[in-house]
């Protein structure tokens, strides 16, 4: 027995320092060489409240591009999905709503799913392309603007991962979108 246990606290106290000290402390380090130092990316609206960039912010007004839905409302300190499998009722019909919700405000759109479907993290910042080309009509005649001027802004806010679909940041769309009009 005791053959056994001598191992087994060594092989504990070493992976205890790897996990709990060198990992993170890695991590750090790692972090401290991106351009925001591993504080995370801040922008400022035009009223000099700062947002942090990579959270999800609620934007269901009819002059915002809308945000992807969130199951914790938008509550970095509380992230995380419904749980709710693809054929749960109350699932299915909160999805309803949000689909007549859509439809209501963008007349003759195609609905994306992911303006309509909550994300894993209930704080995704981004939505896809096609769910921005689909407000774009929207935005354009409740804030008198053209369309291909608030298409051009899309455009500019379109990213392009090495890996993964193009995506746009919401709050920076938003954002822009209000210097844009003021």
């Amino acid at each position: 027995m005791k053959q056994q246990i001598i191992p087994a606290i060594r092989l504990t106290v070493a992976l205890m320092v790897l996990c709990v000290i060198i990992y993170p402390l890695l991590l750090s380090g790692f972090a401290r060489c991106t351009p925001e130092k591993g504080k995370g990316e801040k922008v400022a609206d035009r009223n000099g409240k700062s947002y942090y960039a990579h959270i999800g912010q609620r934007f269901d007004s009819v002059i915002y591009f809308n945000s992807r839905p969130s199951a914790v409302a938008y509550n970095a300190a509380g992230s995380g999905g419904s749980n709710k499998g693809p054929d749960n009722p109350d699932y299915l019909k909160e999805v309803q709503q949000r689909v007549t919700d859509f439809k209501q405000k963008n007349p003759g759109a195609i609905i994306p799913a992911d303006i309509v479907t909550a994300s894993g993290s209930g704080l995704d910042p981004d939505i896809s392309v096609a769910a921005a080309n689909a407000q774009v009509p929207r935005i354009a005649a409740v804030r008198k603007l053209s369309q291909q001027a608030v298409q051009e802004l899309v455009h500019r806010h379109t990213s392009r991962p090495l890996l993964g679909p193009q995506k746009i940041n919401v709050l920076k769309l938003n954002i822009d979108l209000d210097q844009l009009t003021h």
